[in-house]
């Protein structure tokens, strides 16, 4: 899959929440979009996934099948995505394995957790979660709903000034072939693990390719 953003802005009641900004990512790929706090960047990421209709600009998705939102994801977006702070662990996943069209009982949560090392934190308060533990978990169950090539990260820096722990993550799922998007706020553009894209602008450093890139196909007069 690819999707590219060209030229697309956003603009809120108030005025533009994000210039004209383009963007490129591809399955196995994982791009860094680094902009201002606030709604922009979030827009944008809404955008990419199909969900908000650009002020200007176009996006466009070549997906293996379905429409660009069908097959995307935005993880842990302000206001958005962003599970409510109050509730538990516990509570949280099986919401997120209801949304998913998976058996989402206390039995099918508890079983989740564990395979995901995260069993002892069931009763606990999301907003209470390590970060790291935040995102490792929020990501894993947006990456394992039926259909998802495109992931989304929503300023993970807005949670942790620890920047490998995220990265990491971003760049593991790509290996696995998704394609990666994620949106950063906080962090000094030196301290990223790479040269990110910019918001505003529209020439972009090409994304971090992860996954080994497919082999050629050969024509039929090279078969013979």
């Amino acid at each position: 899959m690819q999707v590219h953003a060209d030229r697309v802005s956003v603009t809120g009641p108030h005025g533009t929440l994000l210039p004209p900004t383009s963007l490129t990512v591809a399955a196995g790929q994982l791009a860094v979009l680094h902009g201002e706090p606030g709604a922009g960047l979030t827009a944008f990421g809404l955008a990419l996934a199909g969900r908000l209709k650009p002020a200007t600009g176009t996006v466009t998705g070549a997906v293996t099948d379905g429409k660009l939102r069908e097959v995307s994801a935005v993880v842990d977006a302000p206001g958005v995505s962003e599970p409510d702070g109050a509730l538990s662990l516990g509570v949280v996943v099986g919401e997120e394995l209801a949304l998913a069209h998976r058996p989402s009982s206390k039995l099918d949560v508890r079983r989740w957790l564990a395979a995901n090392d995260a069993g002892p934190f069931a009763d606990t308060r999301f907003e209470n979660l390590e970060p790291t533990l935040r995102t490792r978990l929020l990501t894993a169950l947006a990456a394992s709903r039926e259909g998802v090539e495109l992931l989304v990260l929503d300023t993970p820096d807005r949670h942790t000034s620890d920047v490998g722990s995220w990265s990491a993550l971003a760049r593991e799922h790509a290996e696995r072939g998704l394609a990666v998007i994620v949106l950063s706020a906080t962090t000094p553009i030196s301290a990223l693990p790479f040269p990110p894209a910019r918001a505003g602008e529209l020439e972009q450093p090409e994304p971090e390719q992860c996954a080994p890139l497919p082999e050629p196909e050969e024509d039929e007069g090279e078969q013979q």
